[in-house]
């Protein structure tokens, strides 16, 4: 596991963006009209926040790893807890591609597993909607996810 992720949804993205900046003494790596994302070294963290929601908080956690064969040790452990688990492939979310897997743990909370292969200049796949791809963002019982949520 390489790196904590840690989802946020907020409803003013701007002052977000400026006490986040402030306490990781940083500003956002990247950041677009709806979201913005800090990759911190110290501690290793992708913090993203998001205006995409109906509701604020904690979105969803997860891990996020540099290779595949790590996302595919996660894979393993996932296997292990014997819950379901939403698998995407090649996905676009979050200005990026990648592979992931989803899990939800005993409090409902959804985990997010994933290997970034790259960067898209769009949320999601340009052109691409809900019913086209109902999952490319979030697990299949969490539609309310900002993670690609309407």
């Amino acid at each position: 596991m390489k790196r904590l992720h840690i989802h946020l949804s907020v409803d003013d993205l701007e002052q977000n963006i400026k006490f986040y900046s402030t306490l990781f003494a940083c500003p956002p790596s990247i950041q677009h009209a709806d979201y913005a994302k800090w990759m911190l070294d110290d501690p290793r963290i992708n913090f993203a926040i998001s205006a995409r929601a109906a509701k604020t908080g904690l979105d969803h956690l997860g891990f996020q790893v540099d290779e595949e064969q790590e996302l595919q040790e996660i894979k393993q452990r996932l296997d292990a807890t014997q819950q379901p688990i939403e698998t995407q492939e090649a996905t676009s979310c979050c200005y990026a591609r990648s592979d992931k897997y989803w899990i939800t743990d005993p409090q409902g909370i959804a985990w997010e597993s994933f290997h970034t292969l790259s960067e898209i200049p769009t949320f999601n796949e340009a052109g691409e909607t809900d019913a086209e791809n109902p999952f490319a963002c979030r697990t299949a019982d969490d539609s309310g996810s900002s993670c690609c949520g309407s």
